[in-house]
């Protein structure tokens, strides 16, 4: 009656033991780490990187507990943070501009548990540590940047039409657009109605003018705001990147407010920094007219740029083109050599100059700048073969397929769509982070052991193997956290505590119902078997009318909330797995195999 199959035995132990595994990250702590990481793309993350960095610190007499070397980045890990400081200013003198050198926490995790993928946990702002930005987005400002790209691209395309006007300009939200006679305003409607969708265009008459008053469609300007925000997010994501955060937050709040926590970030200014990145890109003629002389300066009207090989380019000031006109930006590959490339698309603005510029300046090189952090590189410098028209440019030279997806990114996301304003800034020391955790930790453990003195005094065994079900959900549940990499943050760690309070009522409907078999005058193998049976109807309606208003909090709520709504369903689920099955089958091993059974401990 009591018994398990064998499969189902198994089942249980192959959980625990999984869930044993990939909770083991999480008792190994973090350690103080330096990460290096090349800016430049003809600059490599790779085993000389690794042997200059090594140098540095042997020279500054420091001595890492482990370096390692990775896809992006060189990481060097130190028994204590003055060591990881020190590390930091001395890496950062020695390597110069070219590098980033963050503060990163590496898991210590024995190798075995890595190469499983076992992880632990990541600690979110509060309790790691970090700093907290809460960033306004200026929807009038995107609105401006927008009106006054549609006053230039309305200039552009009435010159392209020849057709004749007076003037155009921009007075608040509307944009006014002069003409002497009505032919050529109705030329000029029928020109900006085709190109402009998202304008309202209207007549007025001024003395001896014909105007055209041009004011943004509410669902444009609903539109524009939208990805403002989102284009916002996308640069804030790239830009922060490079602080080699390991779980940075970066989410919208409400219409237009920005949130962006970087958990284990101490240095507030190097952040503001990083967010407040501009990276752009530019087109210009290679001056091949002039040689230049090592160590000589560059003449009037030039400037000298680095490419990707480290050897020195001579460019010209005059700017044919900017990044302001790239429409879209997207990795790919070149159709005649198969490199990987950058195609870029260029607005209407755009595509004209750079046919212009083409046309006049075939036979000649043209340099495509990136300028990033007030520094530029030549991605590339082709020779112009034809002129071309269209509006797509493609970049290429010798450049992975990673870097193509960074740099069309870069250019796609290099500068704000509006201006954004630090409304809120906090820092969390990571003593402070330290201290949640203890707390956090501590009323957990004060819990559970209140909860198993209070089941073993009142149900005997049956409380005792209650406790030892509770302890395979806390480990479940832990384990579950870890391998989907979530950020436990200190309304999680409240979830966890109110899911051990919550598990256990499972095993107390259980107990009771065993109990009123019993008095029933119930044989207590039957009496086992029914109170299983009988409460696990109760059990899994209560389960579910909880889980409903967990996926609802996960829906509806941000943030923090969102964070409790995981623990707390997750917690639902290894709870019904360990107050059933694994309670279960320590019940049917200690007292299934007893034909005659006459008394059981449970009070």
């Amino acid at each position: 009656m009591n018994h398990y199959p064998l499969w189902k035995y198994l089942l249980i132990l192959a959980a625990l033991v999984l869930g044993l595994i990939y909770t083991l990250p999480n008792f190994y702590g973090e350690s103080p780490a330096v990460q290096v990481l090349p800016l430049r793309a003809n600059l490599k993350a790779d085993a000389a990187l690794m042997t200059r960095v090594g140098e540095a610190l042997k020279n500054a007499q420091l001595s890492p507990e482990a370096m390692s070397l990775d896809a992006s980045s060189v990481k060097a890990r130190f028994a204590d943070t003055d060591s990881q400081l020190k590390a930091k200013d001395i890496l950062h003198a020695q390597l110069g501009e070219d590098y980033v050198v963050a503060l990163n926490l590496l898991p210590r995790s024995p190798q075995w548990l890595s190469s499983l993928n076992a992880l632990p946990m990541y600690l979110g702002l509060d309790l790691r540590g970090g700093v907290h930005f809460l960033l306004q987005v200026d929807m009038k400002g995107a609105l401006d940047k927008a009106l006054e790209s549609a006053t230039g691209d309305m200039r552009s395309a009435l010159r392209e039409q020849n057709i004749p006007y007076a003037g155009i300009t921009r007075d608040g939200n509307a944009i006014t657009v002069r003409f002497r006679d009505a032919e050529s305003r109705s030329k000029g409607e029928a020109e900006i109605k085709q190109r402009f969708s998202g304008l309202n265009l209207n007549d007025s008459d001024k003395s001896s003018e014909f105007h055209l008053l041009a004011t943004l469609k509410p669902q444009e300007e609903t539109h524009i705001q939208e990805t403002a925000v989102q284009q916002n997010l996308i640069t804030l994501r790239n830009r922060v990147n490079e602080l080699g955060v390991a779980e940075p937050v970066i989410q919208q709040q409400g219409l237009d407010r920005i949130v962006v926590q970087l958990p284990g970030v101490q240095d507030t200014a190097r952040a503001k920094d990083i967010l407040g990145r501009t990276a752009t890109l530019e087109v210009r003629l290679v001056d091949d007219e002039r040689i230049m002389s090592a160590g000589a300066a560059a003449p009037f009207g030039t400037e000298m740029f680095k490419d990707r090989d480290g050897s020195t380019l001579l460019v010209k000031k005059a700017v044919l083109l900017t990044g302001e006109r790239i429409n879209d930006a997207q990795p790919g590959f070149d159709n005649r050599t198969n490199e990987a490339a950058v195609h870029i698309n260029l607005d209407a603005v755009g595509a004209r100059k750079f046919k212009e510029a083409t046309r006049e300046n075939v036979g000649k090189r043209m340099a495509i700048i990136l300028f990033e952090k007030g520094k530029g590189e030549v991605v590339t410098a082709p020779v112009i073969r034809e002129e071309i028209g269209g509006g797509r440019v493609q970049i290429s030279g010798k450049m992975s397929s990673e870097e193509a997806k960074d740099t069309a990114l870069l250019l796609r996301a290099g500068a704000l769509a509006a201006p954004m304003e630090i409304v809120e800034e906090r820092t969390v020391g990571p003593s402070l982070g330290a201290d949640n955790i203890a707390r956090g930790f501590h009323s957990t453990q004060i819990g559970f052991i209140a909860i198993a003195i209070f089941m073993m005094a009142y149900y005997l065994m049956f409380g005792g193997i209650s406790v030892l079900a509770l302890g395979a959900n806390l480990l479940l549940l832990v384990a579950l956290l870890s391998m989907l990499q979530a950020t436990l943050t200190l309304p999680g760690m409240a979830g966890i505590a109110l899911t051990l309070g919550m598990a256990i009522d499972s095993n107390v409907l259980i107990n009771e119902r065993i109990r009123e078999e019993l008095r029933n005058g119930v044989p207590p193998q039957t009496a086992i078997h029914a109170g299983y049976d009988n409460a696990f109807a109760t059990i899994l309606d209560s389960n579910i009318t909880t889980l409903i208003a967990g996926i609802a909090l996960f829906m509806f709520g941000s943030g923090p909330i969102r964070g409790f709504a995981v623990v707390l369903c997750l917690g639902i689920m290894t709870s019904m797995f360990s107050s059933v099955l694994v309670s279960r089958a320590m019940v049917n091993l200690i007292y299934g195999r007893k034909a005659r059974l006459n008394k059981v401990a449970i009070g």
